[in-house]
């Protein structure tokens, strides 16, 4: 029966990203071709008519490993029994609107969703929050669904990690496969740390391969305001490797990351490590494995590092105080 397949449940399926994401899923990507998956797309109400078109297109491609495909403006029927949930759908900034009321828009939104996903998703549900402002969506998420355990939840930084893997090749000449360890600290947003203090590039320290001030004075803001300058080239957002970097997170996170002493970047709910803020949504190094993400501890940091890490802090503890209202 088609209920025995793995539940993939997407927000905001009629979006760029959305729509980027869902072939990637049907065609096995999330879960390897041995693995069919049962698609869920939700819409708002006055969206789900154009998700039509996406439930044909998918069954045209006719993947051998999507079993079923069902679309709704309905989150409960969504998230019902889902296996992996992306959230992806959310509000953007209109003309005019200052960051505080983006946060309070997207807080209604994912108060909503949590709610639904602690009424009717599975325990063992994966949830990973890609609508910006990503982490502060996920603390929303989270702190509306009390029966779900904390780590059920994600924040995507995978995008900002691959970004950063991507400038670390293209400077120092080698493959992205050849680089190691690098990590992205905080929120998805200009104020992250990408730290290569711990990473490596072919098996040498990365920053004895590239040079520090090109790291400092220019790598960093290049990964910061990578989105910004994807939306002023080709006047549209970064839907693709988005979709791409959800996948990547979440298939790593379900079946183990392809490299063991490798580190990823994850937003989790703080449990103090590193001195940040209980319950704050912050990106970490973490390690997948078992089906879990595991916070790497123990990394020892500079001041310089150590400012980043602090700067990157205090906006989540903002963002959460600016949608205090919304929280239980």
């Amino acid at each position: 029966m088609l209920s025995t397949y793995p539940k993939v449940a997407v927000s905001g399926s009629a979006g760029q990203i959305g729509y980027a994401l869902l072939f990637r899923l049907a065609s096995g990507q999330l879960l390897g071709d041995a693995c069919k998956v049962s698609l869920s797309l939700l819409e708002i109400p006055q969206a789900v008519g154009t998700l039509d078109g996406v439930q044909m297109e998918l069954q045209d491609c006719a993947f051998d490993t999507l079993a079923d495909v069902k679309k709704t403006a309905d989150a409960e029927t969504a998230f019902g029994d889902a296996d992996f949930i992306f959230l992806v759908g959310a509000r953007p900034r209109g003309p005019g609107m200052e960051r505080k009321d983006l946060l309070q828009a997207n807080a209604a939104i994912f108060s909503a969703q949590g709610k639904a996903i602690n009424a009717v998703a599975k325990r063992t549900a994966r949830i990973l929050v890609v609508g910006n402002p990503a982490n502060t969506n996920c603390l929303i998420a989270q702190q509306n669904a009390p029966d779900m355990p904390p780590e059920a939840f994600s924040a995507m930084t995978r995008l900002d990690h691959n970004r950063l893997l991507a400038q670390l090749a293209q400077q120092s000449g080698q493959a992205v496969a050849d680089i190691r360890r690098a990590i992205i600290w905080g929120n998805h947003s200009a104020t992250q740390y990408p730290d290569i203090h711990h990473a490596t590039i072919d098996g040498q320290a990365a920053l004895d391969v590239v040079d520090e001030d090109w790291y400092r004075n220019q790598m960093l803001a290049a990964v910061q305001q990578r989105g910004a300058a994807i939306i002023k080239a080709r006047g549209a957002s970064s839907a693709a490797s988005a979709a791409s970097a959800a996948i990547d997170h979440m298939r790593d996170w379900a079946l183990g990351q392809k490299v063991a002493e490798d580190y990823l970047s994850m937003g989790l709910v703080s449990n103090g490590e590193y001195g940040v803020q209980n319950g704050l949504v912050y990106s970490y190094p973490v390690q997948c494995a078992g089906g879990k993400a595991t916070v790497v501890e123990g990394l020892e940091h500079n001041d310089f590092s150590a400012e980043k890490m602090q700067t990157t802090e205090k906006e989540l503890q903002e963002e959460r105080d600016a949608i205090r209202n919304l929280l239980p």
